[in-house]
């Protein structure tokens, strides 16, 4: 038995803690998700309009996504240097949105606001960051998992806010923005001291598999929870007391992971085994065929060619490699053949972000983001105008439907493609391909307009919006490397406000607008859209036009559903790509 003072110790350095701690800062850290619940309160207090609140939710999503300068920082500045940043960005932005909103000091122009909001909200970069790329270094051969389960936590972290605050039960609104300008600086200064990379990779256990599993079972409960309190809460008039007890119950789920790194650090079981990163085999391989770093080898092209060769056992593989390459160095000493030599690192191995950009693998996986969470934040950003369309006047129950999908989809997608590669050694964005699909039906059915639609379609496109931000990072740090995965992550994330800004702000808003005029017996502007009109901001009168019926959204859903089955062709042609890949990463646990 070890001393208490060294268990102490084993227990702040173990990976699990360190994995539990990323889990909770991202549980109170989405604050992205919240927006819907804070422009009303904003739109209120300073009379704004539909278009500036637009103006502010422009603004939210590019601070949330937008994340170049914690990706540079990461690699200069201690983890917990990272973190500080994004909780001074969060205090001042938010905390000075909230001293505007409560006429606590002169209220400023719109751009003003719009830059409090995106630095409040760029904060959110700083703690993905720093918890992804910790625990994705600490867990390197769980990635999908790891990668699913902390943007799924990010994913459900509205849900969670506006419970604790639904327990606060505060007179007036304001007190939210209060509460996210608080709330998520005082969990990740409390936490920052224990994200980090701890070497995770030197303490595998038995059991790793069995945690993995009781995490996932708490992330299912705790969804299903979520979803029976919002029912519940919706459907009747409850007390102080009872909501009370419902968030104390929540508290309990979100604190039950913690078991884990506990019962590893204090138990006696055995010594914890080290697992090698996921590029050092074919570092092996090369050094046991006798070649230093610098030598001639296939160029990258003639690599691909020989699929066959790949695909062999490890040793008859390496057989074959050495033959091949006999062969071919007596060529070039004859002057038969010329033999290009690799400039830059095999995928796999760890690029910088200017040797990703040049890789036509990393602009596939960034375009098919692109299109495929470019829609799906098309529907969550117009749902509510969706909902009523339809007849639905609860609106926020869709909304937090979306959420525990979005929840579920990046905790199954992190699973499920882990399933693909540790299983069948098959590429990761086949995952992304299906989760596609999926939303390409969810796009038809809100076409359609057929009854439940707002159930299924909330369903289809959650679930696949949510499994993209567990696939996309995995797939990247697998490709491209860990020791560069926060600017390659963070300029990948560039694809959804991307998508947001061409699919919601233009065609989604510009189509509404064309069809609400017709609705309201109004001519159309001079373009056939209205988008003229809308960049030049020329008010269509006092009262603002709303559409009624499935025509309102059935243009914009069909091209949705067009760019989701575009999103799938290119994921598919990056499977064909990256099967040689896959086989050597996690073919060879399969020999």
């Amino acid at each position: 038995m070890l001393p208490l003072q060294n268990r102490f110790r084993v227990f702040i350095n173990n990976r699990w803690l360190v994995f539990v701690a990323a889990m909770w800062i991202q549980s109170c850290t989405g604050i992205g998700y919240l927006f819907g619940s804070l422009s009303p309160v904003i739109k209120n207090s300073l009379n704004y309009n539909q278009r500036q609140i637009a103006t502010l939710g422009v603004a939210k999503d590019l601070g949330d996504s937008v994340g170049f300068l914690a990706g540079s920082l990461y690699g200069v500045l201690p983890i917990w240097g990272v973190l500080l940043i994004g909780v001074i960005q969060n205090f001042i932005g938010y905390g000075w949105v909230w001293l505007i909103v409560t006429k606590r000091v002169p209220t400023m122009p719109l751009w003003v606001m719009c830059i409090l909001i995106f630095v409040g909200t760029n904060g959110e970069t700083y703690f993905n960051t720093a918890a992804l790329v910790s625990c994705v270094q600490n867990f390197p051969k769980s990635r999908g998992p790891v990668v699913g389960i902390l943007k799924g936590f990010a994913g459900l972290s509205g849900a969670i806010l506006t419970q604790i605050y639904a327990m606060i039960n505060a007179p007036d609104g304001a007190a939210m923005i209060f509460m996210v300008a608080v709330g998520p600086t005082m969990v990740v200064i409390t936490l920052m001291l224990i994200v980090r990379p701890v070497g995770g990779h030197k303490q595998v256990h038995p059991s790793d598999g069995l945690s993995f599993t009781f995490i996932y079972s708490v992330c299912l409960l705790l969804a299903a929870y979520l979803m029976g309190i919002m029912i519940v809460e919706d459907l009747v008039d409850l007390n102080k007391t009872v909501i009370t007890l419902f968030t104390s119950i929540l508290f309990i789920l979100l604190l039950l992971p913690s078991v884990i790194p506990i019962l590893f650090s204090f138990s006696s079981e055995q010594k914890p085994t080290e697992e090698s990163l996921l590029f050092e085999p074919q570092k092996e391989e090369s050094s046991k065929s006798g070649q230093d770093v610098n030598e001639v080898i296939l160029s990258e092209v003639e690599d691909e060619k020989s699929m066959e060769v790949d695909l062999l056992p490890a040793s008859e593989r390496q057989k074959r490699i050495a033959q091949l390459q006999a062969k071919l160095f007596q060529a070039a000493a004859k002057g038969a053949v010329r033999v290009k030599r690799r400039k830059g690192p095999r995928r796999g191995e760890d690029f910088t972000l200017k040797q990703a950009m040049i890789k036509a693998d990393f602009w596939l996986i960034f375009f098919s983001l692109l299109l495929g969470a470019g829609s799906g934040l098309t529907v969550i950003d117009n749902l509510g105008q969706m909902s009523q369309s339809l007849g639905y006047d609860n609106t926020h129950v869709f909304v937090s439907m979306i959420s525990i999908w979005n929840f579920l989809g990046r905790v199954g997608g992190g699973y499920f493609s882990e399933i693909v590669v540790r299983d069948y050694a098959y590429p990761r964005p086949v995952a992304m391909a299906i989760a596609q699909g999926f939303m390409a039906v969810g796009h038809f059915f809100f076409a359609m307009g057929w009854p439940g639609v707002m159930y299924v379609g909330t369903l289809l496109i959650g679930l696949g919006y949510g499994a993209h931000w567990a696939i996309v990072p995995a797939a990247a740090s697998e490709l491209f490397g860990l020791k560069n995965f926060a600017a390659l992550y963070n300029f990948l994330t560039l694809a959804n406000p991307a998508g947001s800004l061409v699919f919601s702000g233009l065609i989604a808003s510009s189509i509404y607008d064309y069809e609400a005029e017709k609705q309201a017996h109004m001519p159309p502007p001079q373009n056939s859209y209205g988008l003229l009109h809308k960049m030049l901001d020329i008010t269509l009168g006092e009262k603002a036009l709303k559409c009624n019926g499935t025509i309102c959204f059935f243009l914009t859903s069909l091209i949705m559903s067009g760019l989701c089955i575009i999103a799938v062709v290119l994921s598919l042609i990056l499977v064909y790509r990256t099967k040689i890949v896959y086989a050597n990463l996690y073919g060879k646990s399969h020999t």
